[in-house]
């Protein structure tokens, strides 16, 4: 009986996590391509504005659509790196978050001038939308996938911790805190060394799942230390 309470013990708390992970994934890709679809709307309003009534097909009226994906390669980029520097838990500085809006303010005062020119409610509703939704979501995706990212970690660290102790004989079931793996990790680094999610399993025994957040843990106390997946 035991063993057949082990065997059903286990796989809910891995689909649990694969079923998060899959959520993450679907988020990501929704966020994504609604920041898409509106900076692709925004991209004819910026080069009306651009054109300034140049002729069309005129060499300045080609010129004026080499304006929105120039700003807007520059924001995918900047978010693009967010999300990769949250996962880890690195901070960015000033200027990273000064890119960010700056590209977003550019692409909705130009994508909305024409607009409040023509003093019409409608059209400046009608073109604030895209890029607002643009700038929610630009700021929601990071945050999201980081959660989400977090959760199934969370979940996958409680499957092999059972796992772990399903295996164990008795007398070592004693269940090692998360603090104690830190502790130990901590007393093994020295200036120099890189923490790596490898180095932290190697260096305090914990499982696989939870070496990524020690290892962020432990890089943000110390001082010039990155992560490396």
């Amino acid at each position: 009986m035991r063993g057949v309470e082990r065997g059903w013990s286990r796989p809910p708390a891995s689909t649990e996590a694969e079923a998060v992970e899959r959520t993450r994934m679907q988020v990501d890709r929704l966020c994504w391509t609604g920041i898409l679809l509106g900076l692709a709307f925004t991209m004819t309003n910026v080069q009306s504005f651009a054109a300034a009534g140049a002729a069309m097909w005129s060499l300045a009226w080609w010129a004026a659509w080499l304006l929105d994906p120039m700003v807007s390669l520059v924001l995918l980029a900047v978010l693009r790196a967010e999300q990769v520097t949250a996962r880890y838990g690195i901070r960015t500085g000033g200027w990273v978050r000064g890119a960010k809006w700056f590209t977003l303010a550019a692409t909705y005062v130009m994508n909305t001038w024409e607009a409040f020119t023509d003093a019409s409610a409608a059209l400046v509703v009608l073109h604030s939308v895209p890029p607002l939704v643009v700038f929610v979501a630009a700021e929601a995706v990071t945050d999201l996938r980081d959660k989400l990212s977090e959760a199934a970690r969370d979940m996958a660290v409680n499957a092999d911790e059972q796992a772990e102790a399903d295996i164990e004989p008795p007398a070592n079931k004693r269940r090692v805190s998360f603090d104690e793996y830190l502790s130990r990790a901590r007393s093994a680094w020295r200036p120099g060394m890189s923490v790596t999610p490898a180095w932290v399993r190697q260096v305090t025994g914990c499982s696989r799942g939870l070496s990524s957040r020690l290892a962020s843990t432990l890089a943000a106390e110390v001082d010039g230390s990155e992560v490396h997946a």
